[in-house]
């Protein structure tokens, strides 16, 4: 029994993941070929990726989310989770990086299942509000520009049906958020996105130290 969560130091990590992590291989490859890139740090971490797919099928997801869709690890953890029939809307600015998205998309089969979309993520998230998509969705993976977080967290969740999931990404920042000194643009951009997901009362909410740091909103 502990009263504060467990300080993960590198031995404790490596014997959740050996003990815990079943990354299909294509994933792995994703990772290890993102890792390559200068701004790798802006992927997920597996365990919380494996996570999220079991999100997915606790929520008996269908329809989901991915917003900032990097080189196209999370939407792809998600897809591989959903059914058949089930749908990730990926919404992304960089023709470069879902480039690489796009050939593991192809690699693990599930190209049919997420629908890229290129454009400022807002004008997608309003674009789907004005087809009459309000909430349709089961999920909504939130991981983009820092400073549009809660217009991001607004538009999701006019998306997704009662009892849907939004999940946002970086909320614990590298522990930034805690230090008063830190007052950079993003670091207060979502601190400001802390306080509004945790004044609104449309959700129930719990923020959870994996990678770095996940809070899971549930739709009222």
């Amino acid at each position: 029994m502990s009263t504060e969560t467990i300080n993960l130091t590198h031995s404790v990590y490596e014997y959740l993941l050996n003990k815990s992590l079943r990354e299909p291989d294509v994933l792995k490859k994703l990772r290890e070929e993102t890792h390559t890139l200068s701004s790798y740090v802006m992927q997920i971490s597996p365990e919380q990726g494996q996570f999220m797919a079991l999100l997915m099928e606790l929520l008996g997801a269908k329809k989901t989310l991915d917003i900032g869709t990097f080189t196209g690890y999370s939407a792809l953890v998600v897809a591989l989770a959903l059914p058949q029939d089930g749908k990730v809307i990926a919404c992304d600015i960089s023709t470069e990086t879902t480039s690489i998205a796009r050939r593991f998309w192809e690699m693990a089969g599930v190209s049919g299942k997420i629908d890229l979309r290129i454009a400022p993520a807002l004008d997608t998230l309003q674009n789907l509000l004005d087809n009459g998509e309000g909430g349709t969705f089961d999920f909504a993976f939130i991981d983009a520009d820092k400073t549009n977080y809660v217009n991001y967290y607004e538009k999701a969740l006019a998306l997704l049906r009662p009892g849907g999931l939004i999940g946002i990404d970086n909320v614990l920042w590298s522990g930034e958020v805690a230090d008063p000194h830190n007052q950079d643009k993003d670091t207060n951009a979502i601190r400001a996105l802390n306080e509004h997901v945790y004044k609104d009362d449309r959700v129930s909410i719990s923020m959870l130290p994996i990678g770095d740091g996940l809070t899971l909103a549930r739709k009222r």
